[in-house]
């Protein structure tokens, strides 16, 4: 891979001035970054380039979407504003098909009118946003945690209201909400602003025992795909049948388990991998637990990423299933090995967790 043509490639996307231009420049560059990936030892760099090219690709239309509001006579944003991503995207862990997760904050007003045109301007930009992003190739999500839900795009000290009447009910859902948070990662937009917000909760969310329990239930409501004897549990049902969930059974229980360990150490790294690293220097995992759980994640981030293919329309879709016979027999061996240290992992944390707080 060359690093000399990436480079090249996010000039040319930082210099582009439409979306045709853009979308043109994400399938090429997605074909070209799924060629490397037959190839393991790619499996880190091909997801580096490939979550540079995510961000460049978004930041670029959050600004074409900021001009083109400027020319509906909204002018330039009112105040500030910090644009966020969640889920994968805030991890830097998309694949080759990305959906949108986001969310927007903005800077207060203290004359009501004033406010009262804050919101009117942030909604005709989410909207924009997620209209232009939709064009490029990235569908909204299905949650609805995007910028033109307006749960979802508020003025900061409505946010700030907001978490914390989820901390005061910790219910299954605002712990949910919360988890999102742990993983969100300004990606245009005020630094000062993405500050404030972030710093309003990620201190305080282990704080609370009821939110620590109702996490932890969260975390392992994923089981791995490996049963006691070291079978690999498959799709039983449906158009999946025999196909192995790598999302659900072996991606996301590991992204679980490094976010709650992330969030108890109050760390502020989103990336399961550098929350891993983070882990490890401050001692909070020994170097042997960092380095198998290392090896692991970056199995299950290459077999994710294989995951992803065009669907009938040409369009990039990923359901996390994965064929049993994608996979040579030499990969089913590392494969069970992985799974193994991930549910060892759960259960060291589930004891660890109920040491500290008591039950589930």
């Amino acid at each position: 891979m060359s690093q000399i043509d990436m480079a090249r490639r996010l000039l040319e996307i930082g210099g582009a001035g439409s979306l045709e231009q853009l979308r043109s420049i994400r399938e090429h560059e997605q074909e070209r970054l799924r060629a490397f990936l037959q190839d393991g030892s790619w499996t880190v760099q091909v997801a580096d380039a490939l979550n540079e090219m995510h961000d460049a690709l978004i930041r670029r239309t959050v600004a074409l979407a900021e001009q083109d509001t400027a020319r509906t006579g909204l002018g330039a944003p009112p105040v500030p504003y910090a644009y966020f991503v969640f889920g994968s995207g805030g991890r830097g862990e998309q694949t080759l098909a990305s959906d949108q997760d986001s969310g927007l904050v903005y800077g207060d007003c203290a004359d009501p009118a004033d406010a009262d045109r804050a919101a009117q301007y942030f909604e005709a930009f989410g909207k924009r946003i997620v209209a232009a992003l939709s064009e490029i190739g990235y569908p909204p999500c299905e949650g609805d945690v995007i910028v033109s839900n307006p749960e979802w795009r508020m003025p900061i000290s409505a946010w700030e209201d907001k978490v914390d009447r989820w901390f005061a009910d910790p219910s299954w859902e605002h712990v949910r909400y919360l988890l999102i948070l742990a993983d969100a990662r300004l990606l245009a937009g005020d630094p000062g602003l993405a500050r404030r917000w972030k710093g309003r909760y990620i201190g305080d969310m282990l704080s609370h025992t009821d939110i620590a329990k109702r996490m932890l239930e969260n975390t392992l409501r994923h089981k791995v795909l490996i049963g006691v004897f070291g079978q690999l549990f498959v799709e039983s049902y449906g158009e999946n049948a025999g196909s192995l969930d790598i999302k659900y059974g072996a991606y996301i229980p590991m992204v679980n388990i490094f976010r709650l360990l992330a969030v108890r150490a109050d760390r502020s790294e989103t990336s399961t991998l550098d929350r891993i690293r983070a882990l490890r220097e401050i001692g909070a995992v020994s170097e042997e637990i960092a380095a198998e759980a290392v090896w692991a994640f970056e199995l299950f981030l290459r077999l994710r990423l294989l995951a992803s293919d065009r669907d009938d329309s040409g369009r990039w879709s990923e359901s996390g299933k994965l064929e049993a016979s994608v996979l040579a027999k030499e990969d089913k061996a590392p494969l069970k090995k992985a799974l193994r240290i991930g549910r060892r992992l759960q259960r060291q944390l589930e004891k660890e967790m109920q040491r500290r707080f008591g039950g589930r």
